[in-house]
């Protein structure tokens, strides 16, 4: 269990460095496989990804029950309900990353460049907001992610899945960067030479 979690604290120490969260935003876990039942990791609520120790890492079973100290992520009902309409996943990254959100906010969506698996779309998939923390967002960000590997929530901010966290982070590295190059693009083809 202990290297698990030195996994969590790995991954928010590396993108809070990368500037894809900041302040005490974003949320990140692991499905951990066990014989009776599976448990998740999850960063705790209002704490920054930056500084996090062995003993904020909240455990919390399939249904949501707290199995040692602390209080998960508010966003821990999205987690458990991705977790269980996706036997495939065992890690989410839920970031805010600058540009990638500021695609969220606006009207544009981000283009699903290769580099990072097969593109099926042309774009990102995104839902509509939903207050963070809530049931509703949790319900239809599961199921907007059913087929997909990332979702952008409007007005909000970015979900990566993956088989590992490794792979979950590296796409939520990949969306920050995409989101990057088409917003330098947008920039450069608005000003005439």
């Amino acid at each position: 269990m202990k290297k698990y979690i030195k996994e969590i604290i790995n991954v928010s120490n590396e993108i809070y460095n990368k500037g894809l969260v900041s302040g005490k935003a974003g949320n990140i876990s692991k499905r951990i496989k066990g014989s009776t039942g599976d448990i998740i990791a999850i960063t705790p609520t209002l704490k920054s990804l930056s500084d996090l120790k062995e003993e904020d890492i909240v455990l919390v079973d399939m249904d949501g029950n707290i199995l040692t100290k602390g209080k998960p992520s508010s966003e821990v009902d999205m987690h458990l309900e991705i977790y269980k309409k996706r036997s495939d996943i065992n890690a989410i990254v839920h970031t805010h990353s600058t540009y990638a959100t500021g695609f969220a906010f606006s009207s544009k969506k981000i283009k699903r460049l290769e580099g990072f698996g097969e593109i099926k779309n042309p774009y990102l998939p995104s839902i509509e907001y939903y207050k963070p923390g809530t049931i509703e967002l949790a319900k239809n960000a599961s199921k907007s992610i059913e087929n997909e590997d990332v979702l952008i929530l409007k007005n909000h901010g970015v979900i990566c899945v993956g088989k590992n966290l490794k792979e979950a982070k590296l796409l939520a590295i990949f969306v920050e960067e995409n989101a990057k190059t088409q917003f330098v693009t947008y920039m450069l083809n608005s000003v005439e030479d």
